[in-house]
Order: structure tokens, then C-alpha cells, then sequence
């Protein structure tokens, strides 16, 4: 956190009382790397420092060191803490993996910060499909070659049924671009809610009966148990030959080693992936160097106004703890999520 940012903070909720020591944080590299740089460390008394502050604290900005296992620390040394606010939008994984008590979780609130996220994961969604409606390998190939080939017909996004799986802050994103471009928009989500831009909205368990229709499929979901793998092998064994699927959910929710047999064999015409079963990608992954897909680090979620967003989302949420009103994007402890 910066300087700037805490003093947004404290000004939006002056109720706070905030406590950031820049040296004992690692430098920030870019816009939204709450990592930091991996080459900073600490010395013994500045890391005993550290836990003292963090030990303290009846809220935390962020889980130490982005660390499960420096969570679990810190919530059974801090009998005060409160609440924390994870970094991420999909956080939750990070407090499944520290493995708290029913007590702990039953003491600290978890929240994460989805939503500041949603905007730019929608833009990639939008971007990976235009690039597969529009023959984006081909193009390149040819150019490579500098071959003036005949001419071919593209996908229309207003003649597409676009799939959206999930229907979060980030489905709801990407359901609201399509549906501005005049796809017919479906989604995939656990309530029956009415979301504006979308036809319908089936259950998971239908997932199967509705991806056949589908020109496109988005992935917007979490990784959860609920969610591994949803997008499965007999779920591709019945998409229409040549459907586009972008991924800007988890890595987790796709079966990778089926949906790299449906780009091989023309199921799937073209793959935007922003992010994989295990990141970073293994380099002996064939989907590096095949032509049909484009690789992404999982950077499509970064924005310069991230972090002043995640800022924002954490004031008016302090506010609500204070006031004891229902927070924004609460963690359910049971399916982390």
C-alpha cells in the first residue's frame, strides 16, 4: 500500500486507525502486484516487527505476505483480529488453503476484493473471442508467410450465442459486453437471478445441456471444490465443432489435458486463456506453441485504477464493520468463496 492510498483510506473512513510501515513491505513493481518483489527480505528484527503489527491488528489490508500459511499465524497468535481483506478476487482459495479452525473462521470475517477486477477480465473476454471470431491465427500465419490468400467470411458477434459461465461480478461483465454487441448471452449460475443482458440463466447441472448451442464460452468462475473442472471432458465432448473458449476465471474449472485434445482436433477453434490448472504455465505444456491459443500470464485482471479501487472497496467496508452492517464480497467459509 502506498503512502497516497492510506491517506484515501483514513480520509473515506477516518474512524481508522492505519498503521503502514513501507520498510517492512516489499516495493510494489507494478500496478496491482500485491506480491511485491520476490528478492525482498527481512531481517529477524524487522520480521518480528512485522508480526508484532500484524499481531495487533484488528483488521488486516491484505493476508501477510500473500501467505496461507502466514494467516494461520497470525490469526492464532492476534485473539483480536477481526478482519481481513484479501487482495485478490478470488481470496478465498487463499483462506481455504491456511486451514483455520471453525473457531477462527468463525471469529475473523474474510472479504475479497472482486469487483475492481471485473471491468478488465471482461475486456479480455471480449478481446479473445473477437480474436477467434475473426480468425486472429490465421491472419498471423499468413502474414508471417506474406500470403495475399483468397478471401474467407468471420464471425459476427450479434450472430453468436456467447456462454458465460458463472455469473458473478465478473460474468456479469462480460455478459453486459456481449449483450451491447447483440449476442444472445446465456449464463451459467447457481441462482435463478434476472441479469440484465442475459436471455437465461441455467443451472451447473445443465451446463451439458446448453454448451452445444454455444458459439463462444467464457469461464468467470471461482476455484472452489464445487467448481474444479466443471468445464470436464464430457462437457467439450459435446460443444458445436469450433467454438471459441476464453478463461478468466481459475485455471482450475477446465479440464486443461481435454480442452487441449478439443483444439487439436477442431472442437475447439481457438483458446484465450488468462489463466491455467497450474501457474506459472510448465513449459512443457503444449499449449505454448500451439497456434490456436493465446497465452496470457494471468495479467488480464491489471489496471492502473486497481489499486485505488481495492482502496475504495476496503474504506466502505470498514465503515460497514464499524457500523456492523453487512460486508461487500464476504467470504462463505464453506465453499471459500
Amino acid at each position: 500500500m502506498t503512502d497516497t492510498l492510506g491517506a484515501l483510506i483514513t480520509t473515506l473512513e477516518p474512524r481508522i486507525d492505519l498503521v503502514c510501515e513501507q520498510d517492512l513491505l516489499p516495493p510494489m513493481r507494478f500496478a496491482g502486484d500485491h506480491d511485491g518483489d520476490p528478492g525482498f527480505t527481512r531481517s529477524a528484527p524487522e520480521q518480528a516487527r512485522f508480526d508484532a503489527l500484524v499481531d495487533s491488528a484488528e483488521a488486516l489490508y491484505g493476508i501477510p505476505d500473500t501467505d496461507p500459511a502466514a494467516l494461520a499465524r497470525t490469526a492464532r497468535a492476534n485473539p483480536q483480529l477481526r478482519w481481513v481483506h484479501t487482495m485478490a478476487a478470488g481470496g478465498g482459495g487463499q483462506v481455504r488453503a491456511a486451514q483455520l479452525t471453525a473457531e477462527e473462521l468463525d471469529r475473523v470475517a474474510f472479504t475479497t476484493s472482486a469487483g475492481p477486477h471485473s471491468g478488465p477480465l471482461a475486456e479480455f473476454a471480449l478481446f479473445t473471442v473477437l480474436a477467434g471470431a475473426k480468425s486472429l491465427p490465421r491472419l498471423q500465419a499468413q502474414q508471417a508467410a506474406r500470403d495475399w490468400s483468397g478471401r474467407w467470411t468471420m464471425q459476427q458477434i450479434d450472430q453468436m450465442t456467447v456462454l458465460v459461465v458463472g455469473m458473478g461480478n465478473i460474468g456479469r461483465g462480460v455478459a453486459a459486453r456481449f449483450a451491447a454487441l447483440g449476442a444472445r448471452v446465456v449464463g451459467v449460475g447457481r441462482h435463478p437471478v434476472t441479469v440484465a443482458g442475459v436471455a437465461e440463466i441455467v443451472p451447473p447441472a445443465r451446463l451439458g445441456d446448453v454448451v452445444g448451442h454455444a458459439d463462444a464460452i467464457v469461464n468467470t468462475l471461482p476455484g472452489t471444490d464445487s467448481t474444479y473442472r466443471m468445464i470436464s471432458r464430457d462437457v467439450l465432448a459435446q460443444v458445436k465443432p469450433g467454438v471459441i473458449v476464453s478463461s478468466v476465471g481459475r485455471g482450475s474449472v477446465i479440464d486443461e489435458d481435454a480442452l487441449i485434445e478439443a483444439l487439436r482436433d477442431g472442437r475447439v477453434a481457438f483458446a484465450g486463456l488468462d489463466v491455467f490448472a497450474v501457474e506459472p504455465l510448465a513449459q512443457d505444456s503444449p499449449l505454448w506453441t500451439m497456434p490456436n491459443v493465446v497465452i496470457s500470464p494471468h495479467t488480464a485482471a491489471l489496471d492502473d485504477r486497481e489499486d485505488r479501487l481495492i482502496a475504495e472497496l476496503f474504506a466502505a467496508n470498514a465503515t460497514r464493520l464499524l457500523d456492523a452492517a453487512p460486508l461487500i464480497n464476504r467470504v462463505d467459509t464453506v465453499d471459500f468463496y
